[in-house]
């Protein structure tokens, strides 16, 4: 009955080795890869670009409202406005101080929106890249080492060369 036992639990061991050492792994950092993609660079362009014009509206959005702060207070200190008349001013330039808020809310959303439509598709062809790159060199895994989950890897394991070749780099 043991050899039995034993005879199971070594061909289940051999059975394990054999499978993996018919795995092959690689790695990439994609990170390193990603900065040398002149599409990536061009997109943070855009995305910059996009950022600093809606950044630029909601100062002008602040200066403006500061200016009619101002202007409230000096009429207030010159005895020019009554005091239901200073209530309703006041209480239109909170709104309009909550509208820069919610601006200023709609834009950070709009900032993630526009780097996912631009980002997106250029995320898409370096996982196809990779994909084309595991699928014809018989790759079982191929890990990212940008993200600190390798702790050794052999440079003949390294995939970038090929993943750059089938971006047309």
């Amino acid at each position: 009955m043991k050899i039995k036992q034993i005879t199971q639990v070594l061909a289940l061991i051999l059975l394990t080795v054999g499978v993996s050492n018919a795995q092959k792994f690689g790695f990439i950092n994609t990170q390193a890869l990603i900065q040398e993609i002149p599409e990536v660079k061009e997109a943070n362009s855009n995305l910059e670009t996009y950022k600093a014009q809606l950044q630029k509206k909601g100062q002008e959005m602040i200066v403006a409202l500061q200016k009619k702060y101002q202007d409230l207070e000096r009429k207030q200190a010159n005895g020019e406005i009554a005091p239901k008349q200073l209530e309703v001013e006041a209480s239109k330039l909170k709104e309009e101080e909550a509208k820069i808020g919610q601006f200023e809310q709609t834009s950070q959303q709009q900032i993630i929106t526009k780097s996912e439509q631009l980002l997106k598709p250029l995320r898409d062809k370096i996982q196809k890249a990779i994909d084309d790159v595991a699928s014809e060199g018989g790759f079982t895994y191929i890990f990212d080492a940008s993200l600190g989950t390798i702790l050794y890897a052999d440079d003949s394991t390294d995939v970038s060369s090929l993943v750059r070749a089938k971006l047309g780099m």
